[in-house]
Parts: structure tokens; C-alpha cells; sequence
């Protein structure tokens, strides 16, 4: 083995993608849950494009030996953030070899779960591969990936590609992935866990896969109720097949995001696994369609920097937002950009970074980049926009792209001003309300919409009889619940009649409005409140359960009588506001420290962090705090997810204030782990100054 500790390469200020192409990469893995770790042997094929001295391969943290490069040991330097491999390449062909281990910091958790079991999941954009995997944190170096993972029996695992074969060995299975054509290494997976999976056919014959935990067996049909007549919708809508060999879903515990499109293998968090009647509320229909068009813009074609990201995800946004109306209709479409809109004017206020812009917000790229879209494709129509955008994947197919590259084919079937449309939409971050209107007017609901918009200052009496009309009417639901919203600051005597219409309509979102607008309820109108319990929405019942609770104490028995056997969504939500509002109702419960363990036990590891954190809130909110929940508290500091590891040190900095908290804190201090003892001992000290 040779070391060299200082290096002055002749390309530092230049791509390695100009120098040097790497083709295809082979990784043998096995991971090592107790350990949390990845080893392996890495097999590169490059190609040497213009003379260099060093090539770098981007990789954290990790340990190398067996380095070769051509079947002779190679002179290398581990930077910690690089393996850099030294020598006087000339053009041609190459093949490097070597052997690695990582205890991966981000990108690759080992997620535990009930029964000793775990979940292992990959999320490389914006986390990078190259924390688990040597590979390439430049999205422009694009390699076929064939990835072969040896682990336990009696889970499936999952990578990109093809299965090719699946080999067993005792207790383990070698399962061995192949690709076709190349991706960026962000794109790259891995999932294990276990899985029931059912197996579908496209329309164009492509195979689709989707998984759910058996546990969740029932909840099969709704989660993906509408997968295949969207992968069969954006096939058709985009003009160009689908350009991979296989298609998968997966859902994992405590993912970062809602989904990421790895190619071939799209990952999606649990909290899209619904029945029927959550599917009301949070379905998986938006995140499915949106990760699908990554796999043309974003894993087919890539931004070849973030300053063109809209290019994916205003892109993936716009083409949802198609799927969706092909299924739920127009008057949702029109809805959905009216508030999205919204949402872009109201942050343009103090938003000064526009489209094209790496430091640009997600509202920003996402929604303002699918209205640039939504824009052009009204504006040049659907026969020329539809051809652009078959030119612009074929002509770029698997390689990376900028938004020039996507305007010069436009202006092979348009004269469409997009130097106007450049510095309104993309480069100016004040929105085109005007022009918004003009399109989204061709809506007859967003017609009325804005005229409700119009009377948010006119004063009830005057606008009354049209609003009672239209709630009368059989428009659109997002209409409706618009009316409900402008009554909110109205004296309830003089819009009780308006709201009890809005209860009649019978509509599940219109009547959900109506229950998160009345935080406070009248006697009179106690009755009519109470139907929202029986509503086949479980956000409703969760907000009316609440607001009834706490508006008629003289009532609590009676509703919690009627809720007890309620679970809710996946993340137990009306659970764990039961148990908090029954440990909260004077004699109601003959075991109380029953409750308060099962409470508890929802704020432990043996959940995932959403519930985790819905249960601690309630916790803490009605003052059932005890050791064993400050511990789970402190354990949230130590979680992968931001969120939930901020809900926990922002939660314990406020409890610290009290010294009789404080000196609980220091008391569970020697049971905790080493890495919650260390998050715990910084936020004392942090106190302490």
C-alpha cells in the first residue's frame, strides 16, 4: 500500500468530467445492522479523456485497502472526503479496483423497529451517495450502477435496476442489481426491510412493483389506487416511454422527505400508507405522480447545476399537477394553482431569490417553476409544447441540461417571446398576477373564486345572498371551503346560517373547514358540531373531538366514550388524543397508569418519529411528564430527522427554564445513552451561560 499526503493535480480548477469518464462502477455490499455499517469490494471501468495526474472518487469517512488500478497496486490518497488515485494517466481505458468499509453519518440509516427487526434506506440527493457508496457528488458524472447486497434471509432487498440473480448462503441472500444506461450517483439505492410486493404490467409492458409491509396488507388498494393509470397517463402525456427497465414504490419508516425518485425504485414515506378513509386526507396520489416524472426530468435528464433545478422539479410539479387532473378533473387543477399562486404572491413579499438561483426556496422551484410551465404550455399550446418536450428528452437523453437547452427546443415549433418569459418568470421573483388570473379565469370556479376574493372587505349583509348561492350551488369544493375561510372573523350570530349550509353540503373538505374554523362553538350550535365526529375523515374527527372537548366539559364522557376505539391515521394521531384527553377528564379513567403507559410507549423508538412527536406534544401539553418521557424526549435529539431532533432540543430548552425540570433531566443523565448524554449534557450547558 502507497500513501502520497500531498497532491498538486493540473486540473483543480477544471471538471474531472472533462478529463475523465467513468462508464460503469460494480459494488459487492453487506451491511451490518448492529454495527451500522457498509463494506465491500468496488469495481470501476473509466476512461481517460485528456491527460491528468489524479482522479478523484468522492468518499466520506471511509477506510480502503486492495486499491489496484490496471491489476497493479495503486498509489492513493484518502482524504476523508476523497480517494484520490495518483498516477500519469494517459488516453484510454481503465479499471480500478478496491475494497472499503463506512459508518455512513447521513444518506444510509438503519431504521429499528418492532421485534428486534429493521428497515435500512438510502436518501442520496441533498445527503450524497458518497457517504455509503464511493461514488460522484457531481451530478454531470453520470455511471451505469450494478450493485449486489448480501444481508438476511428473511428480508427482500432492493437497488437499482434489474434483479439479476438472488443467491443464498446459509442464513444470507446475495442479491445482485444491474442498470442498462447510466444515472447521476445521487439517483443511486438501496432498501431493505420486509415486504409483501405486488406485481403489475404497463400499458407499454414495462413492469411495475409495489411493496407495502404486511402489516399493512389491507391498505393496499388505497395507498396505491391510482399508481398504474398514472405511470400509463405520463407515458402518454410526455410522448416518450418510459426509460428505464423497471418501475418500483417502496415505503420505508421515518423517511427524510415525502418520496425521492431513485431510478427505478422510488422511496416514499410511511405516512402515505392509508385506508380508505385516510386516503381522504393524505393520500399518496401527488408524491406517486410527482417521484414517476423524475424518472424523465431528473433521473433521464439532469440540472447540470442547482441554478437550473426548476428543469426537475418545476418539471415533476407540473406534470403531478397533469396526472392529477386527469384524474380528479379540472376544477382541482384550476384549484391547485389558484393556491399555489397564492402561496408564490404572498412569498414574493419578502422572497428576493428568484427562480433561476441555487439558493432559490422549494416554493420557488417546485410551484413557480411548474407555473412557468403551466405558462408556456397555455401560451404556445399543447401540439407544440407536447413536441418540445419529446425533442428535449430525446436530444439529451442521459446526459445534463440547462434551461437554454430546454428553450432552443421551443423555439423549434415557436415564436413564443422567452426572453420575456425568462425575465418575468424565471428571473424576477414578483409574481404575474395579472397574467395568473387571465389563465386560471378560463376556470369557471376560479371565475367565482376571484370574486369572493374580491369581497373579502364588504361587509356580511352585502354579500350574504351570494355567498349562501354558492354554497348552495354544485361548484367546486375549494369554493366552498374559500367562503367558510372569509367567514372566520364574523360574530357567529350573524354566520351561523351560512356555516350550517356548509355542514349540509355534506362534503368532507367543506366540513372539515367548518370544524377547524370554530375553535370556540356556541351551545346553539353544539348539536350540529357534533355530526363532524361521524365524518369519515380522520383530520376532522381529530380537530372536533378536540374543540368539543374542550368547549363542553359537561359532554367529555360522552365523546370520549364515543372516540375510544378510534386509531386514526398510521401515525395513531385520534389515539394519542384520546389517551391524552381521558388522563385530562376529572374520574374518567379506572387505570390511569395504564393510559399514561400506553401514551407514553407512543413517545418511544418503537415508533416512527411522527407519532413520536405527536405523543411527546401531548405529553408535555397536559403536563404527564414522568422519567421515562423526558428520556424519550432526549432520545429525539439524537433521530436522523431534522425536525423531530429540533421538536426535541427546542422542547427541553423551554422545560429547563424550570429548575424542578432541570434537576429531572439530570437525574435520568447517567441512564441515557453516550449520544443522548452528549445532546442532553450541551443543552445544560448551553443554559448554564
Amino acid at each position: 500500500m502507497k500513501y502520497i499526503f500531498l497532491i498538486f493535480t493540473t486540473f483543480i480548477f477544471a471538471q474531472q468530467t472533462k478529463f475523465v469518464d467513468f462508464k460503469t462502477v460494480s459494488g459487492q455490499l453487506s451491511l451490518n445492522a448492529k454495527e451500522k455499517s457498509v463494506s465491500g469490494s468496488v469495481d470501476y471501468q473509466f476512461e481517460v479523456l485528456n491527460p491528468i495526474d489524479t482522479i478523484k472518487i468522492d468518499a466520506k469517512n471511509m477506510e480502503f485497502t486492495k486499491v489496484q488500478l490496471n491489476n497493479k497496486e495503486a498509489v492513493f490518497v484518502n482524504t476523508g472526503k476523497q480517494l484520490q488515485i495518483v498516477n500519469n494517466f494517459q488516453k484510454g481505458e481503465n479499471h480500478l479496483t478496491f475494497e472499503y468499509s463506512v459508518k455512513p453519518k447521513q444518506a444510509l440509516y438503519f431504521v429499528a423497529i418492532e421485534n428486534h427487526e429493521v428497515q435500512i434506506w438510502t436518501q442520496g440527493q441533498g445527503r450524497y451517495t458518497s457517504n455509503w457508496f464511493p461514488s460522484f457528488d457531481d451530478v454531470n458524472e453520470k455511471v451505469i450502477f450494478n450493485l449486489g447486497i448480501t444481508y438476511d434471509a428473511s428480508y427482500q432487498v432492493v437497488s437499482n435496476g434489474i434483479l439479476k440473480e438472488k443467491n443464498s448462503t446459509g442464513n444470507l441472500i446475495h442479491w445482485q442489481y444491474e442498470m442498462e444506461k447510466p444515472m447521476s450517483s445521487y439517483l443511486v439505492m438501496l432498501s431493505v426491510g420486509k415486504y409483501d410486493k405486488k406485481e403489475f404490467t404497463a400499458k407499454s409492458k414495462t413492469p411495475l412493483e409495489y411493496y407495502l409491509e404486511h402489516k399493512d396488507a389491507n391498505r393496499f388498494e388505497p395507498t396505491y389506487r391510482y399508481s398504474k393509470r398514472i405511470f400509463d397517463f405520463l407515458e402518454k402525456e410526455i410522448g416518450v416511454q418510459y426509460p428505464w427497465e423497471i418501475y418500483r414504490q417502496i415505503p420505508v419508516r421515518d423517511f427524510l422527505y415525502a418520496g425521492m425518485e431513485n431510478t427505478t425504485s422510488t422511496l416514499f414515506a410511511t405516512r402515505y400508507v392509508v385506508d380508505s378513509i385516510g386516503f381522504e386526507d393524505r393520500n399518496y396520489t401527488n408524491v406517486d405522480a410527482h417521484e414517476l416524472a423524475h424518472h424523465w426530468f431528473g433521473d433521464l435528464i439532469t440540472a447540470e447545476s442547482s441554478t437550473h433545478h426548476w428543469l426537475q422539479e418545476g418539471f415533476a410539479t407540473y406534470y403531478a399537477a397533469l396526472a392529477e387532473r386527469e384524474i380528479y378533473g379540472d376544477d382541482y387543477f384550476y384549484s391547485k394553482l389558484y393556491d399555489t399562486a397564492q402561496q408564490i404572491k404572498f412569498a414574493s413579499r419578502t422572497d428576493t431569490i428568484p427562480v433561476l438561483n441555487a439558493k432559490a426556496s422549494s416554493l420557488t422551484f417546485y410551484e413557480k417553476g411548474a407555473w412557468v410551465l403551466f405558462v408556456l404550455h397555455e401560451s404556445i399550446g399543447d401540439k407544440a409544447f407536447k413536441k418540445a418536450i419529446k425533442s428535449y428528452l430525446k436530444k439529451y437523453a442521459y446526459q445534463t441540461v440547462n434551461t437554454q437547452n430546454f428553450f432552443d427546443e421551443i423555439r423549434k415549433v415557436s415564436n413564443f417571446d422567452l426572453d420575456k418569459l425568462q425575465k418575468t418568470w424565471l428571473e424576477s421573483t414578483v409574481f404575474d398576477t395579472s397574467a395568473a388570473n387571465a389563465l386560471l379565469s378560463k376556470n369557471k370556479a376560479i371565475q367565482v373564486r376571484l370574486e369572493i376574493d374580491k369581497l373579502k372587505k364588504t361587509p356580511l349583509t352585502e354579500k350574504e345572498a351570494f355567498l349562501k348561492k354558492t354554497l348552495e350551488s354544485d361548484i367546486y369544493h375549494s369554493i366552498k371551503e374559500a367562503i367558510v375561510d372569509q367567514l372566520e372573523n364574523e360574530k357567529f350570530e350573524v354566520k351561523k346560517a351560512l356555516l350550517l349550509i356548509a355542514l349540509q353540503t355534506n362534503n368532507i373538505q367543506v366540513r372539515q373547514a367548518v370544524a377547524a374554523s370554530l375553535s370556540k362553538i356556541p351551545e346553539d350550535f353544539r348539536t350540529e358540531y357534533e355530526t363532524l365526529l361521524d365524518d369519515k375523515s380522520y383530520q376532522t374527527q381529530e380537530i372536533a373531538l378536540y374543540y368539543l372537548w374542550r368547549n363542553f366539559p359537561e359532554h367529555r364522557i360522552a365523546y370520549l366514550n364515543k372516540s375510544k376505539d378510534w386509531i386514526g391515521f398510521n401515525d395513531y394521531n385520534l389515539r394519542t388524543l384520546w389517551l391524552s384527553l381521558a388522563l385530562s377528564t376529572s374520574n374518567y379513567a379506572d387505570n390511569p397508569e395504564s393510559l399514561i403507559a400506553e401514551l407514553t410507549a407512543f413517545s418511544s423508538t418503537k415508533y416512527e418519529a411522527t407519532t413520536r412527536q405527536n405523543a411527546l406534544e401531548k405529553l408535555i401539553a397536559f403536563k404527564i411528564i414522568n422519567d421515562q418521557v423526558l428520556s424519550n424526549l432526549v432520545g429525539a435529539t439524537t433521530h436522523h430527522m431534522w425536525q423531530f431532533s429540533k421538536f426535541g432540543r427546542d422542547t427541553i430548552r423551554l422545560l429547563l427554564k424550570n429548575p424542578e425540570m432541570r434537576a429531572s433531566f439530570e437525574r435520568i443523565l447517567p441512564n441515557l445513552t453516550p449520544d443522548e448524554q452528549f445532546q442532553l449534557n450541551r443543552l445544560l450547558k448551553e443554559i448554564e451561560k
